[in-house]
């Protein structure tokens, strides 16, 4: 058995959603595709898919294989393409969406620099808070903030968010510090909508979600710190706006042993295709600026 390709075989499976379409994929036939998973499951010891005549399903155990097998494949392709196209001068269009909020305070200074050390690459950017399809709207990558849910793509960390419960120093003054996640029932809460459930809040541990509609209700963060600095309430808003406002003062952080746990910032990718070599050197930038641990309050 080749188990290189029995590998690459499994995960387009798992990324397509059928036999049919990962063979199409990988130029083979459906049989020879169902061939190649039954013998690296042979191999394994293993079931790793759980096939029907409608759809095929991971198994525990080929969740668990498919993430590790999956990243360890990525970045092969990805040391395959940087090599042939090391020497080559970058060029050509690259388009991006992006989440409008971050995308405007984070991402658009890094792309500015970015621009400056690569001439030849033209930059179009859409800023959008949906979730567009890279296939259907031809966008080279996303920048997607949050935990990507969608296997049929490839996704590179490039930083870490956290959540961050904040207020000014003249509204504690007058309501008092909440010392605990209970204690914001008789406080004013100011709501970024931008969140999936901007009414339940989330705390680290094993701390319970708690309902907490706000009066304001804003589906920009920038507003939500325009807001909370003007003394109008507590908000819980990403550290990548609220650091700043956070570092001079105009914002306090409360409540940190409770703060949720991180989520992260990705570059999202089509599956299966090769990666020009503009789009690696934006990855590889990006990830040079800041990083899978990067702290925005730095």
């Amino acid at each position: 058995m080749d188990r290189l390709s029995a590998d690459r075989m499994f995960v387009q499976v798992v990324r397509q959603g059928s036999f049919a379409a990962a063979a199409q994929q990988l130029g083979v036939s459906s049989g020879q595709a169902s061939k190649l998973v039954s013998a690296l499951e042979s191999d394994l010891g293993v079931r790793l898919l759980n096939r029907t005549t409608r759809a095929t399903a991971l198994t525990a155990e080929g969740e668990t294989y498919f993430t590790r097998i999956a990243a360890i494949l990525d970045q092969l392709d990805d040391l395959d393409g940087s090599l042939r196209d090391a020497g080559r001068t970058p060029k050509g269009t690259l388009r991006l969406t992006a989440p409008l909020t971050f995308g405007t305070v984070q991402l658009v200074p890094a792309l500015a620099d970015f621009a400056k050390l690569h001439p030849g690459i033209l930059l179009d950017v859409q800023f959008t808070d949906s979730a567009m399809s890279l296939a259907e709207h031809g966008f080279d990558a996303a920048i997607r903030v949050g935990e990507p849910r969608d296997s049929a793509l490839k996704m590179r960390k490039l930083a870490q968010i956290q959540v961050r419960f904040v207020a000014a120093a003249t509204y504690l003054r007058m309501h008092g510090v909440p010392r605990r996640p209970e204690d914001l029932a008789r406080h004013d809460i100011i709501t970024d909508t931008n969140f999936a459930r901007p009414d339940d809040w989330s705390f680290g541990g094993d701390h319970p979600t708690l309902h907490l509609p706000g009066r304001l209700r804003f589906s920009n963060a920038e507003a939500c710190v325009i807001a909370c600095a003007a003394g109008l309430g507590i908000a819980h808003i990403p550290d990548f706006v609220s650091a700043s406002a956070i570092n001079d003062g105009r914002l306090i952080e409360v409540l940190k042993p409770y703060r949720p746990a991180p989520s992260g910032v990705y570059a999202i990718t089509p599956a299966g295709r090769h990666m020009p070599s503009r789009l690696r050197v934006l990855i590889d930038f990006l990830l040079a600026r800041w990083g899978p641990d990067h702290n925005w309050a730095d």
